[in-house]
């Protein structure tokens, strides 16, 4: 009978203290709804506190503070995004907006009388000019929106590096000397065979100089360097302007380091030659060492 009266009283004591958890838990699940119904309401940071030492309460806390986490960095990129987006778009109007008007102007010009031949000769060719500037403008657009589709594909093969990067480099020596450049090529002269798409490389390579050609002045130094993985070519000009400037800023494709953007490219060839590496399996990365900028494309030396 005591062995009876023993056992019913610590299933008492057993079934009180379950009790008692099952309500702690519960304050606990109502402590979870009130600051979670704060953080929806704006009044909080998100995060759960727990006041309950309880494994699976604490995995449950861990959990929501590990969603409400990435709530917020989803919200943080979806406004970093729309921020883009209305800088793309103001930047895409200014580029199309500046040669339309231009065409227009002279267009206007050619309605008009009294002009002479010459005159209007020279009308004529601002016009086709402004026309051609306008058509490599939405190429350019084009071909940035097009990279990343899988309809956008490259056709990669063996390529010589070390014999391909002379034949372009050496039809832009003219006019790095005409644009006052002074080139120091050092250019592996070990066999650079790389597993790359050749139209593919010719337009970064070509993107690389006349970016030079707009923005450098001075030395302009060339670099082919191979080891058994890969080959690197790299070109760097004195760039103190964009010292404490986070270089990647370069490839962002509506980032403009030249507000006025006057030149006769669009300034998305940084952005074009990046998706196209990365479409290669390459790299491309821009290194301020002191207060010059390096432009470092890396190729894979094998498929």
């Amino acid at each position: 009978m005591q062995i009876a009266v023993a056992i019913a009283a610590a299933a008492a004591v057993a079934a009180a203290f379950c009790l008692f958890r099952l309500a702690l838990a519960k304050r606990e699940i109502r402590s979870f709804a009130r600051q979670l119904r704060r953080y929806n309401d704006g009044e909080a940071s998100g995060r759960v506190a727990i006041g309950l030492p309880d494994r699976d309460l604490e995995a449950l806390a861990a959990e929501i503070n590990r969603h409400t986490g990435l709530i917020v960095t989803a919200n943080a990129e979806r406004r970093r995004t729309e921020e883009e987006l209305r800088q793309a778009v103001a930047n895409i109007s200014h580029d199309l907006r500046t040669p339309l008007t231009s065409i227009f102007g002279y267009i206007q010009m050619l309605d008009s009388q009294g002009l002479s031949e010459d005159e209007r000769r020279e009308a004529i060719a601002v016009i086709r000019k402004r026309t051609l500037r306008l058509q490599s403008l939405l190429n350019d657009f084009y071909e940035l929106a097009m990279i990343d589709s899988p309809d956008y594909a490259l056709k990669p093969t063996k390529l010589r590096l070390d014999k391909l990067l002379p034949e372009i480099l050496m039809g832009f020596y003219d006019q790095m000397k005409d644009n006052g450049l002074e080139p120091s090529f050092a250019l592996d002269e070990d066999r650079a065979e790389i597993w790359a798409d050749e139209s593919a490389v010719r337009r970064v390579v070509e993107n690389l100089v006349v970016n030079a050609l707009r923005h450098a002045r001075g030395k302009l130094v060339v670099r082919l360097a191979v080891d058994r993985e890969s080959a690197a070519f790299s070109l760097a000009n004195e760039a103190s302007h964009l010292r404490g400037t986070d270089p990647e800023l370069l490839f962002n494709r509506f980032y403009m380091a030249d507000v006025s953007r006057s030149g006769l490219s669009s300034g998305l060839g940084l952005s074009i030659s990046r998706g196209l590496m990365t479409k290669m399996g390459g790299s491309l990365k821009a290194e301020m060492r002191e207060d010059a900028l390096w432009l470092i494309c890396v190729w894979n030396r094998h498929a």
